[in-house]
């Protein structure tokens, strides 16, 4: 399975029209494309979590769950499909937040790409980011993960 993007390097600065408002940034998704997935997968994700955040368990920016599996990615700033559902991540919110470190600190955000052996992830509504990592986990049949940086000047 492999996940890539014209927007986004392993170990590379996130581009700052990817950030949080608050970092100066326009909060846009960047783009996302993936291939070789299982055969049996019915399902994928896409979450990003920077393991870096002050808090602990780190900060969650995005949890996207139940794309179909003909989506073969996202554009830059573009929307997954209108099945796919989101989950509030750390700002509150369901949909892409993007990074904003406390300022002067370089974070990691990994970027995971979810095979499922699953159409529809079965989260109870209300549920946080714990619980669907923790169902993630429990169907994954795969993973790819894209880890880029992102150094806070605001």
């Amino acid at each position: 399975m492999q996940l890539r993007s014209d927007d986004l390097g392993e170990g590379e600065e996130i581009p700052l029209v990817h950030a949080e408002p608050r970092a100066g940034g326009k909060n846009l998704v960047p783009h996302l494309a993936w291939s070789d997935l299982p055969p049996d997968t019915k399902s994928l994700a896409v979450t990003v979590w920077d393991p870096d955040a002050p808090m602990e368990g780190g900060f969650w920016h995005w949890l996207a769950l139940d794309i179909p599996v003909g989506t073969h990615g996202v554009e830059h700033g573009g929307a997954l499909p209108p099945q796919t559902r989101e989950v509030n991540n750390g700002y509150g919110y369901a949909r892409y937040g993007g990074p904003c470190p406390p300022h002067g600190q370089r974070h990691r955000y990994i970027f995971t790409l979810w095979a499922l052996d699953v159409g529809h992830l079965p989260v109870p509504e209300g549920s946080g980011p714990e619980e669907v990592e923790r169902l993630l986990a429990a169907h994954q049949l795969d993973s790819a993960t894209l880890t880029p940086v992102f150094t806070s000047t605001l």
